[in-house]
């Protein structure tokens, strides 16, 4: 049976501590044992099923991480209490002093920024590279390289991985294929098709309210408890752990996540298409224009559709902040940085949330001044939103 990240969700069924159809929140700082033996085991990670201390974990993260791990297919997963709180953890615990990183050159400004301008402080070096080119992927292999990263559809290009291509790369040379999968949940399982970890910003389509920040990495028993490991572990040891409180609460946003994203990815269809025929130049996955449609469309988990996130280009950064300005004015949506948010949220990321790329690297990679991201929203009627999104346009020159 083709494997449905919704219905994984959906078949976990949890019992609050008092019979409640949500779990309690677990609201302690630290657990007792009976015995202390059993403190003993703990600490060494021999004792299942036993708590330590909320850095660790708790009764409600991993309620929280095993419906995320259900959902992308893993064993497990571990949360955080941030998007890069994941991420970070996961290439330190795979990368050390004197290694290496091929990652893509499209990737959320924050994890460039960390790659690029920290690792580099603690002996790890990172090649960027046009993640579309499995051949210039392969090339920027050493014999230091351990991992290979990248994001499902990237921030902000939309440029599509090709996630059994890079795994078939990482066997090849036995590295690690970590997959940011924030822009496509549901849409795409990356563990499904290769990839040895998964991350996800949960702040942004997965809690879908943007009241929180949060994170979560998914993949190997192994790995998790690895990461979770008292003496060694990234994610114990850096500390980014996630508040019961927040993680009871996305655990309750996830599961309306299926309906969310078949509205996002409608709406999303509905406007790319009627942008590009306006004549503007307009990037989403669901275009055949888009250079990885076809490679989108054979990995992906059809009914979800292809994302709500697209980009349009109005020539330069001063048109582009106009006409945000004005759909904002027009109550179409924020001007704010983010995405997954039920209204529409747009932003110049050359000057936002990829601003930590150099503006010679963002002129390479094709990130142009007047690029607007789009996270389109859960509008109800997306025609009459349309045409006051081109009624905006007109009034700033762009159409």
């Amino acid at each position: 049976m083709k494997f449905n990240p919704a219905d994984k969700i959906q078949d976990l069924q949890y019992f609050g501590e008092f019979g409640g159809v949500n779990p309690s929140i677990s609201d302690s700082s630290t657990y007792t044992f009976l015995s202390a033996k059993t403190m003993f085991d703990t600490f060494e990670g021999n004792a299942d099923g036993c708590y330590l201390y909320s850095r660790h974990s708790t009764p409600s993260n991993l309620y929280l991480g095993e419906a995320l791990a259900a959902m992308e297919g893993t064993e497990t997963a571990n949360v955080a209490a941030s998007g890069m709180g994941a991420i970070t953890p996961v290439l330190l615990q795979l990368v050390g002093a004197g290694e290496h990183i091929v990652s893509s050159r499209t990737i959320y400004g924050g994890t460039y920024a960390f790659l690029k301008n920290f690792t580099p402080r603690l002996g790890i070096d990172t090649s960027f590279v046009d993640i579309t080119k499995l051949e210039v992927v392969e090339a920027a292999i050493t014999e230091k390289t351990k991992v290979l990263y990248c994001e499902s559809v990237s921030n902000p290009l939309l440029e599509v991985a090709d996630i059994k291509g890079l795994s078939e790369l990482a066997k090849k040379y036995n590295l690690k294929l970590v997959v940011d999968n924030t822009f496509s949940p549901l849409s795409i399982s990356p563990a499904k098709l290769g990839a040895d970890v998964v991350v996800h910003s949960l702040t942004k389509f997965i809690n879908g309210s943007s009241d929180t920040v949060g994170g979560v990495v998914c993949g190997t028993q192994d790995f998790i408890n690895n990461l979770r490991n008292v003496n060694d572990g990234a994610s114990m040891l850096l500390g980014s752990t996630m508040d019961s409180l927040r993680a009871s609460s996305i655990l309750k946003n996830l599961r309306t996540l299926h309906i969310r994203m078949k509205q996002h990815s409608f709406n999303a269809t509905f406007l790319a298409n009627k942008f590009e025929a306006d004549g503007l130049k307009t990037v989403y996955p669901g275009l055949k224009s888009h250079p990885s449609h076809e490679l989108f469309k054979s990995m992906m988990n059809v009914e979800y559709g292809f994302g709500g996130m697209l980009t349009i280009d109005a020539g330069s950064l001063e048109k582009a902040n106009e006409l945000m300005e004005l759909m904002q004015h027009k109550n179409l949506g924020y001007l704010a940085v983010s995405l997954g948010f039920y209204k529409t949220l747009f932003s110049a990321p050359g000057s936002s949330t990829s601003s930590e790329i150099p503006e010679e690297e963002q002129k390479e990679m094709g990130l142009s001044d007047g690029l607007i991201r789009f996270s389109i929203g859960l509008d109800n009627d997306i025609e009459r939103t349309y045409a006051m999104m081109k009624t905006c346009m007109k009034e700033v020159g762009i159409l």
